[in-house]
């Protein structure tokens, strides 16, 4: 149960914690139809490489053999469909989001690439999964963790849901740390995304948040403690791009 009077932070803002998952759900409803432009904006372009980098590592089978992904927070279904595109006729993949505007964008999407007999949309949230125990072959959330007010509650449920034997992966931005590129990367964050944000979806407040909760978020070892605490095994963690993304893994075994 939550204490009276928790709080969380919403960016550089503490907030009560019960709140944070309502202004969350008003950002991703308002950057929605413009979601994937941005990210290609913000990125350059990266946000694909690092991807395809989390299913290379997922490696998903080419064979008939049933497969079942439940991607978290992965409304429009980039991932999956990423996935899906690498797999064989036995892939299936659940995408899970609490937002029901960016679902909405993923369903559209899947029938412009003729994905819809694979890929299925559920509305539910991280920290109460609406699945069975030990029904998933893998699980994956991209940019999606650091959004969660409990994230211990969203790593336990990764964990009730996943076989024995199989895999949680977890992309998420990370800490730079190469000297220089640390303070191009907080200038172009702070000055240049919330007006590119004010540009292109006529909300700035939202990129603002977006790039304040990427500070607040866990450094990569102390995630990946975090991982373990939740039962995981073979935990680690691989820094992409100077660290401005990690790709964390663990095992349920």
């Amino acid at each position: 149960m939550d204490q009276p009077g928790e709080t969380t932070h919403f960016g550089f803002r503490d907030v009560p914690l019960g709140d944070k998952q309502t202004l969350v759900n008003d950002v991703f409803h308002s950057v929605a139809r413009r979601y994937d432009l941005m990210n290609d904006l913000m990125s350059g372009g990266m946000h694909r490489v690092w991807k395809d980098v989390m299913i290379n590592t997922l490696n998903p089978p080419r064979s008939d053999a049933p497969f079942a992904l439940l991607d978290v927070a992965g409304g429009t279904g980039d991932i999956s469909f990423r996935a899906a595109k690498a797999s064989g006729l036995g892939f299936s993949a659940t995408v899970c989001d609490i937002n029901t505007g960016m679902l909405d964008v993923g369903r559209e999407r899947a029938i412009t690439h003729h994905l819809e007999h694979q890929v299925s949309f559920v509305e539910g949230n991280a920290e109460e999964l609406p699945f069975a125990d030990k029904s998933y072959d893998a699980y994956t959330i991209a940019f999606g963790i650091r959004n969660v007010p409990r994230i211990d509650r969203a790593l336990a449920e990764a964990y009730r849901v996943l076989k024995p034997g199989s895999r949680f992966l977890c992309l998420e931005f990370s800490t730079v740390d190469v000297p220089g590129l640390d303070k191009i990367y907080d200038l172009f964050s702070f000055k240049v995304i919330p007006p590119l944000g004010k540009a292109v979806t006529g909300d700035s407040e939202s990129y603002q948040y977006l790039v304040e909760s990427i500070r607040k978020f866990p450094k990569p070892p102390i995630f990946a403690d975090m991982i373990r605490e939740a039962g995981f095994s073979r935990v680690k963690y691989e820094l992409l791009s100077g660290g401005i993304v990690a790709l964390h893994s663990g095992w349920r075994l």
